[in-house]
């Protein structure tokens, strides 16, 4: 199924907008309970890291890369940072 220049378009930026955000808060969780240091000093570094992930996503999902594949990076990386973070954190294995 191809979509037509517009949808793409739109697409595009709904995954640079809404997977962008995903994959950056997933990061900051993930970076939050594994960076070695104090659990306040590595929440705050992991959410500056965040802006970083956040606009390299963003330019990320318009380069000419298959829509498919920026969707599927995007979802997957998020979900395997966020859960990662969220069980590591659970856990008490972090710093």
């Amino acid at each position: 199924m191809t979509l037509s220049p517009t949808l793409q378009m739109w697409s595009r930026l709904l995954a640079a907008v809404l997977g962008g955000y995903a994959f950056a808060a997933a990061l900051a969780v993930f970076l939050g309970a594994v960076l070695p240091m104090a659990r306040a000093e590595a929440v705050l570094m992991g959410t500056y890291a965040s802006f970083a992930a956040y606009t390299a996503a963003v330019v990320w999902a318009f380069s000419p890369y298959p829509l498919g594949r920026v969707w599927l990076t995007l979802a997957g990386a998020s979900l395997v940072l966020g859960g990662a973070g969220m069980l590591l954190a659970r856990s008490g294995s972090g710093a």
